[in-house]
């Protein structure tokens, strides 16, 4: 029995998918923009994972019930289209389909669990795969000798509540049996995009680290052109040796993408937290309140060197797209290499 020809059966209705992990946010924004289209009703779960409720989507694509072939449609067009590989879970509940999706070996497949077979697909596990159930909530159920979820689905609630507290112990046990009470609430990303870089090593304000934030800035502005957004504000966020934390937002005079923009906003962001001696271990820079670029008025300009920089950042931006992002960029960005 394969991975993507399992468990079939009556109709399932909710899918949990998981996208390989550290994936950039800007392919996981496009994930979720796939799923959309399967689907209205799609709640992101950052960083890499999502849930689809598939009553509607069913009904409406041509796959005659079959919610593993409307899982497979989804796999091949996120693969074909981003090279993103999909493991992909099927079942009654919330918790059965991202079990489920846990399952699924690397790179991807899809796993569907039909709902008459929910509770008995579950007993087999070991109990620190049931969606929901961390480290030490297993390490106390294995302490009392509950090492599978059919295990723990037999446990009388009291015992369960007792070992990992009332709640915690009532959601275990249900989950275990294959109940889940929630639906999937649609909810999308919000409406920012980050970007962050670590040093090696504790790091004195000066030209490493306005390089390292003129490279974030970088980024950041094609991430946002790519995706045809703009910030109204930005947030810079720095990490300090120990536990420190400094934080400050700026609003832009007016949304923009644009590398000078962005990197001017930056530059004020770094000179108002007053460094002198900080030991700096990482930068964190977010694009604020994103509005669709199509939608943001231009001011006209007569300012020629500007219009010059942005015929520059866009020539710029399709020979990255060509041959990669780190082929050209500012001289302060790549001062390390000459």
């Amino acid at each position: 029995m394969t991975t993507d020809q399992a468990y079939t059966g009556r109709v399932s209705t909710v899918m949990h998918v998981r996208c390989p992990d550290l994936l950039p946010e800007e392919l996981y924004r496009l994930v979720l923009e796939q799923l959309a289209e399967l689907s209205p009703v799609v709640q992101a779960l950052p960083p890499t994972a999502a849930l689809v409720e598939l009553k509607g989507a069913l009904r409406y694509h041509d796959v005659g019930g079959d919610a593993g072939r409307l899982g497979q449609m989804l796999r091949v067009r996120v693969l074909t289209r981003h090279g993103v590989d999909l493991r992909i879970g099927i079942g009654p509940t919330i918790s059965v389909a991202a079990t489920a999706s846990a399952q699924v070996p690397e790179p991807g497949g899809v796993l569907v669990v039909a709902p008459d077979r929910a509770a008995d697909w579950l007993a087999g596990l070991p109990v620190e795969a049931l969606y929901g159930i961390g480290p030490r909530q297993a390490d106390a159920l294995r302490d009392y000798g509950i090492h599978t979820v059919g295990l723990l689905a037999a446990v009388p609630a009291e015992t369960v509540q007792r070992l990992l507290g009332g709640r915690a112990g009532r959601l275990a046990r249900e989950r275990a049996r294959g109940a889940d009470r929630r639906p999937v609430v649609p909810r999308s990303l919000p409406a920012s995009a980050t970007v962050s870089c670590t040093f090696a090593r504790h790091t004195l304000d000066g030209a490493d680290v306005r390089a390292a934030l003129l490279g974030l800035v970088i980024q950041l502005g094609r991430t946002l052109r790519r995706r045809g957004q703009s910030p109204q504000a930005l947030t810079l966020t720095l990490t300090f040796a120990g536990t420190g934390r400094w934080s400050k937002t700026q609003r832009l005079p007016e949304p923009s993408a644009h590398d000078e923009d962005l990197r001017v906003a930056a530059y004020r962001l770094m000179d108002a937290a007053g460094l002198q001696r900080g030991r700096l271990t990482g930068l964190s820079l977010r694009g604020e309140e994103l509005r669709d670029a199509g939608a943001v008025a231009q001011q006209i300009t007569l300012d020629h060197s500007r219009e010059a920089r942005l015929v520059a950042e866009a020539a710029v931006d399709r020979i990255r797209d060509k041959f990669g992002a780190g082929v050209i960029g500012p001289a302060a960005v790549y001062r390390a290499v000459s």
